[in-house]
């Protein structure tokens, strides 16, 4: 069985060293995702971290209402990213947590599912990262292979579900990583 807590460590990893390459002049920097330049994209990661405790502790969307909409990031962005993920990952690590269901907003989900989701995030967006400030945009191979097994029997889920962009076409040869960035939109 894969060690889900272990590659959702790893993926946020990826994601942290990206963070804490971020000179002071880029945060305005565009990224891969259109609609967010780097301060937008580490929010978005960052607000994904503060949901996780609490979807993990079985609140609903309403219940957290809109705590974590707009700015969390604050003066010292790299600070927010570093405060914000230790009490995120711990949530999916706790005993028993992966056997949850979790209350997203578009209905109940299993807390592996979420945690694979939150995984995703964080390892896609660290590419992301890493193109928008120049930085080694090379992936922990491991989590790729696990990410990219999972959206790849899903893909049809993937595509009607408008949160990823349009597959882009690689070569039959291309590695796994660009294999996982070109099915989520990216362009290797």
């Amino acid at each position: 069985m894969t060690d889900l807590v272990d590659l959702q460590r790893r993926a946020a990893d990826e994601f942290g060293r990206r963070v804490d390459a971020v000179a002071d002049d880029q945060w305005g920097a565009p990224t891969p995702c259109t609609d967010w330049d780097v301060r937008a994209l580490v929010n978005h990661v960052v607000s994904e971290c503060l949901w996780a405790p609490e979807l993990m502790a079985g609140r609903t969307i309403a219940e957290v209402g809109d705590r974590f909409d707009g700015d969390v990031l604050g003066d010292d962005p790299k600070a927010a990213w570093h405060d914000s993920v230790p009490a995120a990952l711990a949530a999916f690590a706790e005993g028993g947590a992966l056997d949850r269901t979790v209350h997203l907003s578009y209905g109940d989900e299993s807390a592996r599912e979420y945690a694979t989701q939150l995984t995703t995030d964080f390892l896609v967006h660290a590419w992301d990262l890493a193109r928008a400030i120049g930085a080694d945009e090379a992936l922990d191979a491991d989590v790729v292979r696990f990410v990219l097994a999972h959206w790849t029997e899903r893909e049809q889920m993937v595509r009607m579900s408008g949160v990823f962009g349009h597959k882009v076409p690689v070569a039959d040869d291309a590695s796994d990583q660009d294999r996982l960035l070109a099915l989520l939109g990216r362009r290797p």
